[in-house]
């Protein structure tokens, strides 16, 4: 598994989207893949912007029918996920999570800690090598086995309705005219409008991914994912990390999760500023000095991670009739089809969530809607992740989303204190909480904190999307000894009082 070539056997593609049925109420008519003929789109010429993930999923899908694909690509291919994005992101986290380990853990006393020598040059070539193996493994060998897909490098802009211009990235220009197109652009990190920033060598997630040294003091601009994941990372390569939050940790999820994520990383060290507005930025003798309202802070290095912003700035969408909402962001119906016939968009360019697997199923799914199909794209039980430790994990409603829709709710927190693997593992720091509706039982979402959280939530994801009652998770078999059994003890708290249940109790 070392060597970059063995990586496409031993791995499915990235992401793919289309390898089973694909959900929703609406009937998938013409899915490819899913038993059409190898020659269904035969003579459709499909033009795809972009080469990451829902590019990718669209692109092999069309081919596979028997489309041609025109495959355009300002700059890397396998866009953000693989090249600035998940893959380097995980990796680093991962990196971190070791030293952090070695330095301290709930075994010190029989396992003697040892402060780690952090090389992060060394760690960074590691990093990039399996970077460039993945993409090479996923992107590039998989395009080069589609004789229908054509690459061309270069900047594309709507010359028409059915035409693209291409500044070529060797020079010149090429017209590319097309029967459908699927605009798959994705997103860049967005630069707020704070004075003194601009001109300053602040870092955004790429600089923070790519950085060849730990920086003593790190300043994080920024409450949400990518802010608090790579904050804590920093923290626990040696750097002494402030966060500066506008308003909670992550204050589009359930308050419950800021408040208990706030005091885990307190307790690590790092400095945590809520509801903190910004003013200014200085940087002077290789120093940042960031003016707030709870004072100056400063430090060698400052990481912006305060969102994203698609990437149609340089599309000229007017000229094919596209429609875009005032923050840039491609308007598109439940087909992925924008207000232009025959153009679809997918991914971070969209206001669809922006998760890899969520741009490579809506890629997939406008694929088939321009071979005729009606696939939909659902998510009604789409779970997230947030790689920080313990992970935030969530799916479906938050108790106030629900109240929201004026259902009648019932909810129980269960603190990991009462999960008999937490205890076995001396880390009990997060919950499980579960909102169902009060009458049936069903249920409406689940928010965990917790070891492991990424890989728990799965199992509420399939029983939200099955109709599943927090009845029917308190009665299921839980294998004992792991953390997702905590989904059936939090399930079982809606009717028992599980502190008087013994081992195993079902």
């Amino acid at each position: 598994m070392n060597a970059p070539e063995k990586l496409g056997s031993a791995l499915h593609d990235c992401c793919a989207a289309g390898s089973g049925p694909i959900p929703g109420k609406a009937p998938v008519v013409a899915t490819p893949g899913h038993g059409l003929p190898a020659n269904a789109a035969s003579g459709l010429h499909v033009a795809v912007i972009g080469s990451g993930s829902a590019a990718m999923a669209a692109a092999t899908r069309l081919a596979e029918s028997g489309a041609r694909v025109t495959m355009i690509e300002r700059g890397t291919l396998g866009g953000t996920c693989v090249n600035v994005g998940c893959v380097p992101s995980k990796i680093f986290i991962r990196a971190a999570h070791v030293a952090h380990t070695r330095k301290t853990s709930p075994f010190d006393a029989g396992i003697a800690p040892c402060a780690p020598a952090v090389d992060r040059a060394a760690l960074l070539a590691q990093q990039q090598a399996r970077v460039d193996a993945l993409r090479a493994a996923k992107y590039d060998n998989v395009v080069a086995r589609h004789t229908a897909i054509r690459r061309v490098q270069g900047q594309a802009s709507f010359a028409g309705p059915a035409s693209l211009r291409v500044r070529l990235a060797a020079g010149g220009e090429e017209t590319v005219t097309f029967d459908r197109c699927l605009i798959a652009t994705g997103a860049r990190p967005a630069r707020p409008d704070l004075p003194g920033l601009a001109g300053t060598p602040y870092w955004t997630s790429t600089e923070a991914l790519q950085a060849d040294a730990v920086p003593p003091r790190l300043l994080v601009l920024g409450a949400s994912v990518v802010a608090l994941e790579l904050a804590q990372a920093y923290a626990r390569l040696g750097s002494q990390v402030t966060v500066v939050a506008r308003s909670s940790l992550l204050s589009r999820e359930d308050p419950l999760i800021g408040r208990v994520l706030a005091d885990i990383l307190r307790g690590e060290g790092m400095e945590i500023l809520l509801h903190t507005a910004s003013h200014a930025v200085d940087h002077a003798a290789g120093r940042f000095t960031l003016r707030t309202s709870a004072g100056p802070r400063e430090a060698e290095a400052l990481l912006v991670a305060t969102g994203r912003t698609a990437n149609t700035d340089v599309l000229n969408l007017q000229a094919a009739g596209v429609q875009a909402d005032t923050a840039g962001q491609i308007v598109v119906g439940a087909d992925l089809c924008t207000s232009a016939a025959g153009i679809y968009a997918a991914g971070d360019c969209t206001a669809l969530p922006q998760h890899v697997y969520v741009a490579a199923a809506s890629g997939s799914r406008a694929a088939a809607n321009m071979l005729g199909g009606q696939a939909r794209l659902d998510l009604a039980a789409m779970p997230a992740v947030v790689f920080t430790d313990p992970q935030v994990a969530t799916v479906g409603l938050t108790e106030a989303q629900a109240r929201d829709a004026a259902l009648a709710v019932d909810s129980r927190v269960l603190g990991l204190d009462q999960v008999p693997r937490a205890l076995a593992n001396f880390d009990t720091r997060g919950f499980v909480k579960l909102v169902a509706e009060a009458v049936s039982g069903r249920l409406l979402g689940a928010q965990i904190v917790a070891d492991g959280a990424g890989e728990m939530i799965q199992a509420a994801a399939l029983a939200l999307r099955a109709g599943l009652s927090v009845h029917d998770l308190a009665d299921a078999l839980f294998p004992y000894l792991t953390m997702v059994e905590g989904l059936k003890l939090a399930a079982q708290t809606f009717t028992r009082d599980v502190t008087q249940l013994s081992c195993c109790a079902a």
